[in-house]
This record gives C-alpha cells, structure tokens and sequence, in this order.
C-alpha cells in the first residue's frame, strides 16, 4: 500500500515537484514562463495555504506550499480549499472553476486563459499523488 501525502504538505509538495519535472517536459508545459499562487481559503483547522508553482521555458521550477502570504507570482488565484482540491483531483478543470466565479483571478485573464491547458495538465499530474484532503 502507498502511502498517503498530506495535502499542501512537504511530503506531497515534495512529490508533486518530482512528479511535474518527470512527466511533463517543456512542450508540453508550451514552453512556457510564469508563476502562480493558489491561495486557498476555509481550509481545514482554519488557516489560508496556499500553492505556488513556476515554470521557466516550459520547466517546472518551483513548488511551494505553506501558510500565510505566498510568493509573488505573476498569477494569484484565489478560492476554496474544497474548490482547489477538486480541481488537483482533476474532477473540475481550472478554466470552468475560473468561469463560474468557483475561483477569483487576479492577473491577465486572456493570458490566463490561454494557459488553462497547461493547468489542466499540471492537474491531471497532481490526480495521481495518492493524497489524503
């Protein structure tokens, strides 16, 4: 039996970087360079987390998580922690969630859009981390 990584914590922070540096090479991230941070509100034991994730020519770089205020990134997207944890199970596409008020963007929404396939990949990756939310 796997076992489980707590949500947002080192352990699974650490295997969600392994894991997006192993399966998704630059093409497929389009080559692109941005950041995010997801910051996640009504968490369980009341405390704001948040996910930060960057990306340099299409490699992913960095993988953050914790409490408190995130890393500045070019993309700070904010919503529930139930909200965010479905779309990391890849029940809910980012770009829906973002259509639907589920989550507030604040940055180029055109350009944002734009990058929904590349979120929707990173997802689809973080899915497999065998995860306790």
């Amino acid at each position: 039996m796997t076992d489980l990584h707590a949500y947002l914590g080192p352990s699974w922070r650490d295997e969600a970087l392994k894991r997006l540096q192993a399966e998704l090479p630059p093409e497929k991230m389009n080559n692109v360079t941005t950041s995010m941070s997801n910051i996640y509100k009504n968490c369980p034991g009341g405390v704001e987390k948040f996910l930060f994730i960057a990306c340099k020519d299409g490699k992913v770089t960095s993988v953050e998580t914790g409490t408190g205020e995130p890393p500045q990134a070019e993309f700070r997207i904010i919503g529930d922690y139930e909200t965010f944890a479905r779309i990391s199970r890849a029940e809910l596409g980012a770009q829906k969630a973002l259509m639907t008020g589920k989550v507030k963007l604040k940055g180029n929404l055109a350009k944002a859009l734009k990058l929904a396939s590349v979120s929707d990949r990173i997802n689809k990756v973080l899915a497999k981390i065998p995860t306790q939310y």
